[in-house]
C-alpha cells in the first residue's frame, strides 16, 4: 500500500517538520567544509565520504522511531550553523539563502517543492569555503508487514567552486520496524558518490538487520581511484556509531566516531519573526499540543493545516493554475536553488568589473 495518501495518528509524531530534518545533515558543519580544504582530489573525495557517513545519526537520535510532519506545499525551513575552528565573520550574506546568517556560517534552506509526489529540495552553503549543496528527495512510503519503508528517490549535488567539481550522491531508504510495539529505524540500500571531473567514487550499502541475529545499523563502504576496481579505502561500522576505515597498504584507523563528536545546533529564528509558511510558525499549534500531550489539541490543528492544503489544491483545480514555487525550481527533473552561490559570485564579479 502507497501511503503518501494515508493520514496517520498524531501521537507517532515528532515534533518537527521533515525540512528541519533534512537540515542535520549539516549537524557537523565543520566535516563538511572540510572538503574545500584539501588541495588533493583523493583527499577530497575521502573527506566527502566522511562527511557522508556522519550525516545521517544526528537526525535519528531517538532510540525509538517517530514520523517527522510531512511538510505542507510551500512550506519552508531555514537556519544556519556556526562552523566549529573557523574565524567568526562578522559580515552577513544579505542575498544568501538565510539573510540573518554570515559569511562565516553554513546557511540552509528547504521547501516543499511538491505535494503529490511529495519532493523536499534543500539548499545548503557556505560562502567563504566556495562550498554548497543542492538536493531533493522524493519520499515514496509503503508498508511492509510489520514495518513501514520510506523509499527515498532522488539526489544531492556538492560543488567545490574553486575546484570546479561536482559530487552527485544518493540517499539510503528508511524503515520503520516493529510499528505495533516499540518502532525503532534503521536504513538500508545501496547508494553511490561519484565525481565525473576527477574519476574518484564510493559506493555505500546500509545493511538492514538480518531477521534473526546480527547487528542493527551495519554500514561499509569502498572508495576508488579512477579507473580502479580496487577499493584503495574500506569502511565498515555502525552509521550512529564507530565507523573504522582500512586502507589499500594495510593501514587501520577510526574514520568517524558519531558518538563522540558533537552535533552543532541549528540556529533558527524564533517563530514570531519566520514568515507564516516557515516550517516552526506553521506548525507551531501541532507542536505545542504534542509538547503538552494534549492529543486532540495537536490532531485538530494537524487536521486544519491539512483541510487548508487540500482547499487550496482544489482551487487551483477549479481555476486552472499550477502552484509556484518559492525558491526553487525543476531542471531536467531535478530540483534547483534559484539564486545558488555560484550564480551571486559571477555577478558580483561582473559588477566589480563593469564598476
Amino acid at each position: 500500500m502507497d501511503l503518501t495518501k494515508v493520514v496517520l495518528p498524531t501521537f507517532i509524531l515528532e515534533r518537527r517538520s521533515l525540512l528541519e530534518m533534512y537540515a542535520d545533515f549539516f549537524a557537523h558543519p565543520d566535516i563538511f567544509v572540510n572538503i574545500a580544504d584539501h588541495s588533493d582530489p583523493k583527499d577530497r573525495m575521502v573527506q566527502m565520504v566522511r562527511w557522508y557517513l556522519s550525516s545521517f545519526h544526528a537526525g535519528r537520535k531517538s532510540s525509538v522511531a517517530k514520523k517527522p510532519y510531512n511538510p505542507i506545499l510551500g512550506e519552508t525551513f531555514k537556519c544556519y550553523f556556526d562552523v566549529p575552528g573557523l574565524d567568526d565573520s562578522l559580515e552577513k550574506s544579505s542575498d544568501g539563502p538565510v539573510t540573518f546568517a554570515t559569511k562565516g556560517q553554513l546557511s540552509f534552506i528547504a521547501e516543499q517543492v511538491s505535494h503529490h509526489p511529495p519532493i523536499s529540495a534543500f539548499y545548503a552553503e557556505h560562502y567563504n569555503k566556495r562550498i554548497t549543496l543542492c538536493a531533493h528527495i522524493w519520499t515514496k512510503s509503503k508498508f511492509l508487514g510489520l514495518s513501514i519503508g520510506v523509499h527515498m528517490i532522488g539526489q544531492g549535488c556538492v560543488s567545490l567552486l574553486d575546484y570546479d567539481e561536482e559530487y552527485i550522491l544518493t540517499f539510503p531508504n528508511g524503515y520503520g520496524r516493529s510499528i505495533l510495539t516499540v518502532p525503532w529505524v534503521e536504513l538500508g540500500g545501496s547508494t553511490t558518490i561519484s565525481c565525473a571531473k576527477t574519476g574518484y567514487n564510493a559506493n555505500v550499502e546500509f545493511l538492514t538487520k538480518p531477521f534473526y541475529g546480527g547487528k542493527k545499523h551495519r554500514i561499509t563502504a569502498d572508495v576508488f581511484q579512477p579507473n580502479d576496481k580496487k577499493a584503495f579505502l574500506s569502511i565498515s561500522g555502525e552509521w550512529n556509531g564507530v565507523m573504522n576505515a582500512k586502507w589499500a597498504d594495510g593501514r587501520t584507523e577510526v574514520f568517524v566516531d558519531t558518538t563522540s563528536i558533537p552535533i552543532i545546533k541549528k540556529q533558527v529564528l524564533p517563530v514570531t519573526e519566520q514568515e507564516e509558511f516557515e516550517s516552526r510558525r506553521l506548525w507551531c499549534k501541532v507542536t505545542a499540543g504534542l509538547r503538552f500531550k494534549n492529543i486532540e489539541r495537536a490532531t485538530d490543528a494537524k487536521f486544519a493545516l491539512e483541510q487548508k492544503q487540500r482547499e487550496e489544491a482544489k482551487q487551483r483545480k477549479a481555476d486552472g493554475t499550477e502552484w509556484q514555487t518559492r525558491v526553487f525550481h525543476e531542471v531536467g527533473g531535478n530540483w534547483i536553488y534559484d539564486r545558488p552561490l555560484e550564480k551571486r559570485l559571477q555577478l558580483e564579479k561582473q559588477q566589480r568589473e563593469s564598476s
